[in-house]
């Protein structure tokens, strides 16, 4: 298939807030040993690309400078030694950068099929947030059914798909949620009881319970003492983000007398065979749960990839529901 040599873009002008995401005209990507090229038709609104725009997360040397963590499309070229897909298949990938334009490359093994009967703007917003929650929530967190499990940030599009994956592999969900409306959406994706932070002792409410065995927190800052406080013996705490910051005063002498264990992870830095097996995973057991219906990714919004910047307003503001997405394909 010829390409055109030009595409559709935003781009990040220089560090700072989202009026500095501009449309641009850059070159269509080169796919090299083992990509393949994907004609964007949507792509997935992310923390990590506003932390980026500002500064704060530098992409790898090898990716591309253009933020853009995930997106849906079809393949249309395929680099050498790529052997899974072919010309004309729909996916939806994980990238390492570069989703916010009309055509962008990954590797072929962190591409997975467009599950069955669901669009293409859904499928955008599936794989960094499957990614993410089935890594730290499963693989590394080891959450298991019937254990009590808190995710932070309900209504985000990690929590909304965290609630989700973790009723249907029969844990007992709790979250928080910025306001009761955002709560109320979270007991109805399944979660036992969503807490509202600003009026709620949430940790108080856990412990009482007996404590959680896993929370998967993405805020930080003067959660990571209550997270302690609230976590069950033998409890585990994985950390995914610092919305309030990485640094506080905490006292590890619990860890050691209730055998508790804090871990974490980013995704975007690990490396390409680390997170071909993350995919691997999330093929395996969390596409079934989609055909079973036990999942599907909660919609907020939708802008045209020109209005990238409005998109970023409306993630920062914290005022979404689900997942935001940019409308790529004309």
């Amino acid at each position: 298939m010829t390409l055109s040599h030009t595409m559709r873009a935003v781009e990040i002008t220089e560090a700072g807030g989202p009026d500095v995401l501009r449309p641009a005209t850059m070159p269509v990507p080169v796919p090299g040993h083992g990509q393949i090229v994907i004609r964007v038709a949507y792509a997935g609104v992310n923390r990590p690309d506003a932390l980026q725009r500002a500064g704060l997360y530098a992409p790898p040397a090898s990716a591309s400078p253009l933020p853009g963590l995930e997106a849906s499309g079809t393949v249309v070229e395929l680099g050498p030694n790529v052997t899974r897909w072919s010309i004309g298949d729909k996916v939806c990938a994980l990238l390492p950068g570069g989703g916010y334009a009309e055509y962008v490359t990954t590797h072929e093994s962190h591409a997975l099929p467009v599950p069955h009967g669901m669009g293409m703007k859904e499928a955008a917003c599936l794989p960094e947030t499957c990614f993410t929650v089935w890594s730290n929530g499963v693989m590394r967190g080891g959450l298991r059914g019937g254990e009590r499990f808190l995710v932070h940030g309900g209504a985000s599009g990690i929590g909304t798909t965290a609630i989700q994956i973790a009723r249907a592999l029969g844990a007992r969900v709790f979250t928080t949620a910025g306001t009761d409306d955002k709560a109320r959406a979270c007991e109805a994706l399944g979660a036992e009881r969503a807490f509202n932070y600003k009026s709620e002792d949430w940790a108080a409410e856990i412990k009482a319970m007996g404590g959680a065995d896993l929370i998967l927190d993405m805020v930080g800052g003067s959660y990571l003492p209550r997270n302690i406080r609230t976590l069950a013996d033998d409890g585990r705490l994985v950390q995914i983000a610092f919305l309030q910051g990485p640094k506080i005063e905490l006292n590890f002498a619990e860890l050691m007398m209730r055998r508790l264990t804090i871990t974490g992870s980013t995704l975007r830095p690990q490396s390409d065979a680390a997170k071909a097996r993350i995919a691997r995973e999330v093929e395996t057991h969390v596409w079934p749960m989609i055909a079973a219906g036990h999942f599907t990714p909660v919609m907020d919004s939708e802008f045209p990839l020109e209005m990238a910047a409005q998109a970023h307003a409306r993630m920062e503001s914290s005022a979404h529901t689900g997942k935001i997405v940019l409308k790529v394909e004309a």
